[in-house]
């Protein structure tokens, strides 16, 4: 299955890093790996993340307490891996923001099942706030857009662009970023390739009560209202 989500995995155990990060990506869903929250902050000042696999025990610090510090940040779907059995444990880790837990040791199938499973519960819902405003739905597991029910026959790479605009609705991207994360590489001379999907975007979604705005020299923003 082909899929536009990105996977956020931090674990400090690099054997067992990798051994995830193989089994995703397997999967196709675009694995980013941290050993340690320095590396994990890195990844989230440059992507916003579906699905945060946490490991609790890190060289620099607590799984939970850095998901009490992303929580306000990320809307990402965090799943603690942890060796802790103790009920009162998880109940914390769920309290301070978490959403799912795998203990160790696992099967990879089990993890691989959970991401999916959450996968499914992963929308991004639009609807501007004027009366008989138009909805779109984005659905990350099925790789779907709709407008009011209506499907818009995204390519894969309009999907990723669009999922990523929702995501930081009504703030600027650049297409430096938007490129990065889309095409994963870096812009360099270029820009024909963006302006195209941009373009291709906006016809689409000209019906809705939302718009795609190019602000010039600074990039992209879908506005909300």
């Amino acid at each position: 299955m082909n899929s536009s989500a990105v996977i956020l995995l931090i674990e400090d155990d690099i054997d067992l890093n990798t051994a995830n990060r193989r089994a995703l990506e397997l999967k196709q869903y675009t694995t980013l790996t941290a050993h340690n929250l320095a590396q994990a902050r890195e990844h989230l000042n440059n992507r916003e993340p579906d699905i945060i696999l946490l490991d609790v025990m890190l060289p620099d610090g607590d799984g939970f307490d850095f998901c009490q510090e992303i929580r306000g940040e990320t809307d990402a779907y965090i799943i603690f891996l942890t060796a802790k059995s103790e009920h009162e444990s998880m109940l914390h880790g769920l309290g301070v923001g978490g959403d799912d837990y795998i203990r160790k040791p696992f099967h990879v199938g089990e993890m691989l099942a959970r991401v999916e499973s959450s996968l499914r519960r992963r929308k991004i819902i639009l609807q501007s706030a004027a009366h008989n405003s138009t909805t779109l739905v984005l659905e990350m597991s099925k790789l779907s857009a709709t407008l009011d029910g209506e499907d818009l026959d995204l390519t894969q790479k309009e999907f990723e662009v669009l999922v990523l605009l929702a995501k930081n609705k009504n703030k600027t991207l650049s297409g430096e970023t938007i490129y990065k994360q889309a095409w994963r590489q870096p812009l360099i001379d270029d820009t024909r390739a963006l302006q195209v999907i941009i373009s291709k975007l906006r016809k689409k979604i000209q019906n809705a009560d939302f718009d795609i705005i190019a602000k010039r020299g600074e990039g992209y923003m879908l506005t909300v209202e």
